[in-house]
Parts: structure tokens; C-alpha cells; sequence
């Protein structure tokens, strides 16, 4: 989904595969997985979808007997599987209260910013930038009057720049990124 990290598009393809963003959601991310024909997915949320009998087979009990089968086919432990992942930087999932009727909007101004000044940036939900720093994302939540934001960097100075890069966009809205919401 538009939440994980950029590190996974370049993993995909060295292994073969063809990777696609799309929209958070877990309804989303099954049907975009049965549309095109995938045999994996997953969410920032820790969920993994396998094509296996159907789509969308969404089990963590199967995800960690299918990773323990992997690491052992790759001769490695996952402890050391996870040591070799580059080091990043990054926040958790930012969810913060925003009227319902301004959330689509504040996005929405967000988007016509950014494309205006020229960044580089992917509108399939919401606003993600890839910056030299890393790369951020403004999102409005699907199911509660919130927005939500999250950033990834190779340092915590970048990570600092890029979420003054939020708030900035937030405040030309007219939004603080305010007190975090619940789930």
C-alpha cells in the first residue's frame, strides 16, 4: 500500500516481480490483487494476502509458516534476514482529527500544490513526494474524520525536513497536525 517503504519496489524487481502501490484498505488491496492476478500483497499494517486456493488468504499463522519456509529455503535465519535490510528512519502512522467535510479537500489542495511546483509526487491515494530526503504521505482515511501521515528517511535530520514539509503543506490549508486519533 502507500504507506510501506520505497526500499520494497527495488526488492521486487531484483527478485522478478512486478510491484504495484495502491490504495490502503484491506478490501482494496484483495480486490487490486484478484484484478491483476498478484500471488502476494501486503499493508504497512502488517497484513500479507497470498493467492493461495483464493485471493486475498490473509492469515498470520500462514504469513510466519511462509516466511520460517522461506528463510530456511534462503539458508538464513530471519533475524538475520531483518539485519541485512538497510537501516531507514521513519514514523509510525500519524492520524490526527480533521473535519469530515475538510479531509478530501486538505488533500486535495495538497495534490494541486505540489503538482504545480513541480514535485514528484503519486496521487494513487493521496499525496506521496519522493524527496532526496526520503518521501512522505498525506492521506485522508477512507473510514474516520481523519488524516493521515507518515515519512521515511535515511537520517533523522531528513526526516526532520520532511515533516516540516507536512506541516507546511497542512498549514497552507489551514490544518495543525494536532493531538494523534485513536483507531
Amino acid at each position: 500500500d502507500v504507506k510501506c517503504t520505497r526500499r520494497l519496489t527495488p526488492l521486487i524487481k531484483e527478485y522478478g516481480g512486478r510491484p504495484l502501490m495502491w490504495k490502503t484498505g484491506h478490501s482494496l488491496i484483495k480486490s487490486k490483487m484478484k484484478e491483476t492476478g498478484s500471488p502476494l500483497a501486503g499493508e504497512m499494517s502488517g497484513h500479507v494476502f497470498f493467492k493461495h486456493e483464493y485471493y486475498g488468504f490473509d492469515d498470520a499463522l500462514y504469513a510466519a509458516v511462509r516466511l520460517i519456509r522461506a528463510a530456511s529455503t534462503l539458508g538464513k535465519s530471519v533475524t538475520q534476514l531483518r539485519g541485512e535490510m538497510p537501516a531507514m528512519v521513519n514514523t509510525p502512522e500519524m492520524r490526527f482529527q480533521v473535519d469530515e467535510s475538510r479531509k478530501f479537500a486538505a488533500v486535495d489542495e495538497v495534490l494541486a500544490r505540489l503538482k504545480a511546483s513541480g514535485a514528484q509526487v503519486n496521487d494513487t491515494d493521496g499525496a506521496r513526494v519522493n524527496t532526496t530526503d526520503g518521501w512522505w504521505l498525506l492521506r485522508a482515511s477512507n473510514t474516520q474524520d481523519v488524516l493521515v501521515a507518515r515519512a521515511e528517511a535515511k537520517d533523522e535530520a531528513g526526516l526532520e525536513r520532511l515533516m516540516a514539509q507536512i506541516d507546511e503543506q497542512l498549514g497552507l490549508s489551514g490544518i495543525q497536525r494536532g493531538p494523534q486519533a485513536g483507531h
